[in-house]
């Protein structure tokens, strides 16, 4: 597929009420298909950057010490995001056998993704389908049929199932159920976190990937975005790993900026294309 070069920027603004240490996840993966040029962070007033690198994944974090006062951090670069773009019937499930070691903790269940209470659920609505992409797409189409986009509407302790329940959310919940969702059905899962071309309003935005045909394929489940104009910040079993901060302290975010811009993207349907950039 076609390279895309996409520009990022977010600023955050913090009113600080005791000295705080914040993990940053806002700097873009590096990965095979994703290259990142041009990368800048700066915090004000200046203080000293731990650069982390987290886990298996590759996910990159941002460990500052904030005190009293103001604190306003941006983070911008360049994204330049070379999807592979497999067969559509290439992706088909595997079997649990033949699954490789570190995809089987995506079957889990986690803090956010309880699949293992949803079994009977996610059999009666997609056991039916024909095993491998459609049957995910399916799932993510069900999530965006059934769900309402609420900003505002859930918390930090929203769990999958508490979203099916009220039927209602944002990007994360639809990612989580669409997660959960899978793993009850045998399929490996986890979510993304990401800047997202043409997202509005913009904001950092979840999305979630399935292990099928060996490799990671991206869905979203919203479909507030083109899949083609994601950049990926981070993976994870669920949000809790790749939440971008996390506060040990005391402090407000006053204000936050997200951008992330293509003026070559048009905007297209997210289930029209299988695309991997893990």
């Amino acid at each position: 597929m076609t390279e895309r070069t996409i520009n990022l920027h977010s600023e955050l603004t913090y009113s600080v009420h005791s000295p705080t240490t914040i993990l940053l996840k806002v700097a873009a993966m590096k990965t095979p298909r994703q290259t990142i040029s041009n990368e800048i962070l700066t915090v004000n007033p200046s203080t000293s950057v731990d650069y982390l690198q987290e886990g298996p994944l590759g996910n990159r974090a941002c460990r500052v010490n904030l005190q009293p006062g103001s604190t306003t951090i941006h983070y911008s670069a360049t994204a330049s995001v070379e999807p592979k773009q497999p067969d559509n019937a290439d992706l088909t499930e595997l079997d649990y056998t033949d699954m490789p070691a570190e995809v089987l903790p995506y079957l889990n269940p986690s803090r956010y993704c309880e699949s293992d209470k949803l079994g009977k659920f996610a059999a009666d609505k997609f056991a039916h389908i024909d095993r491998g992409f459609n049957r995910v797409s399916q799932i993510s189409e069900w999530v965006f049929n059934n769900l309402s986009y609420t900003p505002g509407s859930t918390g930090p302790s929203t769990t999958a199932c508490d979203v099916l329940l009220q039927r209602t959310g944002v990007c994360r919940d639809y990612a989580h159920v669409a997660i959960a969702l899978c793993r009850a059905l045998g399929i490996p899962a986890r979510y993304v976190s990401g800047y997202a071309v043409n997202l509005n309003p913009p904001d950092f935005h979840g999305f979630f990937e399935a292990y099928l045909g060996g490799d990671w394929i991206l869905f979203d489940a919203t479909r507030l975005a083109p899949i083609s104009g994601f950049v990926r910040i981070g993976a994870g079993r669920d949000a809790a790993d790749v939440a971008f901060a996390t506060l040990i302290g005391q402090a407000t975010l006053t204000a936050k900026t997200v951008q992330a811009t293509d003026p070559q993207l048009v905007k297209e349907s997210p289930a029209d294309e299988a695309l991997s950039t893990a």
